[in-house]
């Protein structure tokens, strides 16, 4: 009986861990935490049922082989942090060899982290694009109090991070929409980088593009260079609108006439809908709170829901 009981203990201790709620992204994806969950404790009991250890091993292999794969975390290594404001980071992550992530436009990653203890999981948007060779760009930005943050405060080069996707994404088509409209709100911006780099890199894609960023002040505007040059493009136009700055004179004259401060309220939608050169296709990316209030003012300018995607 004693026996038994150890061979029980044993078994117990491989039984998957239940998730708890912080780890859980709510971004929607398939399959998600629950669901690999799920998946496991299924194949513990089948195991288990025949007492055979090894039946638990392929979940092991899958994960070894370096390419993110939906179902099953996979370790890739930090190759750089850049600090961009006082709270937004730009990490990069080496790939083996010369491979690509191979994402579709605006695809998300999910992020593992251990924080005393608790393991939580978020979804971010890789900032580079999804062909980069060698490398993906995650841009991060870091809360006071946020579980995930701490952790990813503590990462240097050379630290090994567990990532699992993709997720989600846009099915972008080049030239299917005139003009896109992007409303994005400070990280809101990572997803829209992909498919503003995919227009501009190709020729033939005539599709408009006005992304309007939101952000607290000047300063807080990450990537200047890269979207100066994306505004470069002929069918690209880029707004700001600063919610904490006061007035636009402090800022260089480059940014004056395409700066409002404020915020994104239905006056200002209407205006920007009204400049658009043609009835635009809206992406929309932020905060719930930013999301369904873009939402609420495309209506009122005329805007259904089946010409919007939210991320």
């Amino acid at each position: 009986l004693q026996a038994m009981s150890g061979n029980e203990q044993d078994w117990l201790a491989l039984r998957p861990q239940e998730p708890s709620p912080s780890q859980c992204c709510g971004g929607g994806c398939k399959p998600c935490i629950y669901d690999v969950y799920e998946k496991e404790l299924a194949q513990w009991e089948r195991a288990k049922a025949k007492q055979d250890k090894s039946l638990l091993t392929e979940k092991r292999e899958q994960s070894s082989n370096s390419m993110l794969n939906p179902d099953t975390f996979t370790a890739f290594s930090v190759s750089s942090v850049e600090q961009l404001t006082e709270d937004t980071y730009q990490y990069k992550f080496e790939l083996p060899g010369n491979s690509s992530l191979q994402l579709s436009l605006g695809q998300h990653i999910v992020l593992r982290g251990v924080v005393n203890g608790l393991e939580v999981q978020r979804a971010y948007t890789p900032i580079s694009p999804g062909n980069a060779e060698g490398y993906f760009e995650v841009l991060i930005k870091c809360y006071e109090a946020g579980l995930m943050s701490q952790y990813i405060k503590t990462w240097k080069k050379g630290d090994v991070v567990f990532w699992r996707g993709p997720f989600g994404g846009f099915p972008y088509q080049p030239n299917k929409h005139g003009e896109l409209l992007m409303l994005a709100s400070g990280t809101g911006l990572a997803p829209m980088l992909p498919i503003l780099q995919s227009i501009t890199d190709d020729e033939e894609d005539e599709t408009f593009v006005t992304l309007v960023g939101c952000f607290p002040t000047f300063d807080k505007i990450y990537l200047k260079p890269l979207l100066q040059d994306l505004a470069r493009y002929w069918n690209i136009r880029i707004f700001y609108i600063l919610s904490q700055e006061t007035s636009l004179e402090k800022l260089p004259q480059s940014y004056q006439e395409n700066t409002y401060t404020g915020h994104l309220n239905e006056d200002l939608m209407k205006t920007i809908i009204n400049s658009c050169r043609r009835r635009p296709f809206v992406l929309i990316c932020g905060s719930s709170a930013f999301n369904e209030d873009m939402t609420r003012y495309l209506k009122a300018a005329g805007i259904e829901e089946n010409s919007c995607f939210v991320f």
